[in-house]
């Protein structure tokens, strides 16, 4: 990984070991490629007190391309933009990406999306997607984003 890139993550990592934002809780880092944070329901929304964990795989031209994101564990939230493999259907994660954002304000955007959420269920495709995407990165997929509503 390049030296700017690493500065970057260790940055990154630093500042939410320090003061993680409210619901989010760095967990196992193995290395500066992959990290583990776990996401808290926010109160008074339909996640309120479930907790996840979110899977960051750093590519090496991070920040100038997005990190992967995922949900991992037995935990994956029912959520309309939510796969059941952990994929997720969020633009920033995709072509919305800007070398700006962070791991701090990617996780706080999901965050957000999880308590603005009417519903608790899967993606009406969800399925044949899953079907279709195992073993592959959610980054291989050609994401719609037609919804925002939830």
């Amino acid at each position: 990984m390049a030296a700017r890139y690493t500065r970057r993550l260790q940055k990154e990592l630093g500042e939410i070991q320090r003061a993680a934002p409210a619901g989010l809780e760095i967990g196992e880092v193995t290395n500066l490629e992959h990290w583990t944070i776990g996401v808290l329901g926010a109160k008074d929304t339909l996640y309120e007190g479930e907790k996840f964990q979110l899977h960051f795989k750093f590519p090496t031209q991070y920040p100038l391309e997005a990190p992967e994101v995922t949900f991992v564990g037995n935990h994956i939230p029912m959520h309309p933009h939510i796969y059941s493999n952990g994929h997720i259907c969020l633009s920033i994660l995709y072509d919305g990406w800007s070398p700006v954002l962070s791991v701090q304000s990617v996780c706080l955007s999901i965050l957000s999306m999880l308590s603005s959420s009417p519903v608790k269920e899967r993606p009406a495709d969800n399925d044949t997607y899953v079907k279709n995407a195992k073993g592959r990165s959610p980054k291989d997929t050609k994401w719609w984003f037609h919804d925002d509503k939830v």
